[in-house]
């Protein structure tokens, strides 16, 4: 069974997104940060926007195909895009809470 329009939304992908594990970090890629956008388009066609730590991380074609594969699990999806971006460059800012607790990381607000 197809999933309808209104049953695929980006929180679904978001939470399919959530089983790719950075392999250095050994976290997930939505509470790390490192996905800034999860466009869910009709037809089921799904773009994410997302970056790695840095520019020159060796996980970052492990963590693409990840996304790409993790979107592509959820029912209803159709097609996947994944476009890789380093603007704006990411931080420990951009990680929920529970990640930076995960990691040990305090909010000293000295980034």
């Amino acid at each position: 069974m197809i999933a309808t329009e209104s049953q695929l939304d980006d929180e679904k992908v978001k939470e399919a997104l959530r089983l790719v594990i950075d392999p250095e970090l050994g976290y997930n890629i939505v509470d790390l940060g490192l996905i800034y956008a999860v466009l869910v388009n009709d037809g089921g066609v799904v773009n994410i926007v997302m970056t790695t730590t840095t520019r020159g991380c060796p996980a970052t074609n492990y963590l693409k195909e990840g996304a790409r594969d993790a979107a592509w699990s959820v029912p209803g999806v159709e097609f996947v895009d994944v476009t890789l971006t380093y603007e704006p460059p990411w931080s420990p800012q951009k990680m929920s809470a529970t990640a930076k607790q995960h990691l040990g990381i305090t909010d000293s607000g000295e980034w």
